[in-house]
């Protein structure tokens, strides 16, 4: 990549957790950091808070179910960047009612997809430009294990108990959209992969994860500094390769 003092990085879903540790650890490394939020308190105390300690942040706000403001932090990167080095797709939920085939709430599902799928690929739609103009683009969709299909057909799975349909299969979406875009991207520099950040203490779980936050972020952070010969299209954790 080119040098990390000239790079301009977005991160969704970044006010807390998996997404601020990333943030922090891409400024501390010399970028220019957006930090991207929904919610413009949270966003605007968590970028506030790194730049007191010198890094180059900033809170955009980005809401994945308003499509008004991806178009508008698109049109400000433009403005005042001409371009996206480093795009994370960190944003996600979970959902009461979601659950097991038999019992998921069809609207929880359906909510649930609407952010972890749809609203991080219309996301990706609104940035790509961007990252075309970008020497050397990054493109990191945070998964999770729970979205390899081979992982849940397997019975001995340490997490093979963890049956929430419309999460799990959100995830295993988002993969394929890596799969696809890298695809799409591959007479290009630009590199698309998927990360699990494994089971880490987060919100998201109520914090019964094994792993620190900056455990979790490692793989993703490692994907979005891919030098050139890193690979693309892949899905990968701290250990290496996942199945899909």
């Amino acid at each position: 990549m080119q040098s990390s003092s000239s790079q301009i990085a977005l991160v969704t879903g970044a006010n807390k957790g998996i997404g601020l540790e990333i943030v922090g650890t891409l400024a501390r490394k010399g970028m220019r950091v957006l930090l991207g939020a929904r919610n413009a308190k949270l966003g605007g105390a968590a970028a506030a808070q790194l730049k007191e300690e010198g890094l180059d942040v900033q809170f955009i706000e980005l809401d994945l179910g308003r499509p008004e403001t991806l178009r508008d932090a698109a049109a400000w990167i433009e403005k005042h960047a001409g371009k996206l080095d480093v795009l994370v797709n960190n944003a996600g939920i979970t959902s009461t009612g979601d659950g097991s085939p038999a019992k998921a709430d069809i609207d929880a599902v359906r909510r649930v997809f609407e952010t972890n799928f749809f609203g991080t690929l219309a996301v990706t739609q609104a940035m790509l430009p961007l990252v075309r103009k970008s020497e050397a683009g990054r493109i990191v969709n945070v998964s999770s294990g729970l979205g390899s299909i081979t992982l849940n057909g397997d019975p001995a799975w340490e997490f093979a108990g963890v049956k929430f349909l419309g999460y799990n299969a959100s995830k295993a979406a988002l993969n394929m959209l890596t799969v696809q875009l890298a695809a799409e991207l591959r007479d290009t520099p630009i590199k698309v992969n998927s990360a699990d950040p494994r089971f880490t203490a987060t919100d998201l779980n109520q914090h019964r994860g094994y792993q620190t936050i900056e455990q979790g972020a490692a793989e993703a952070i490692r994907l979005a500094l891919l030098p050139e010969d890193g690979p693309t299209g892949g899905f990968f954790n701290s250990s290496g390769a996942n199945p899909w």
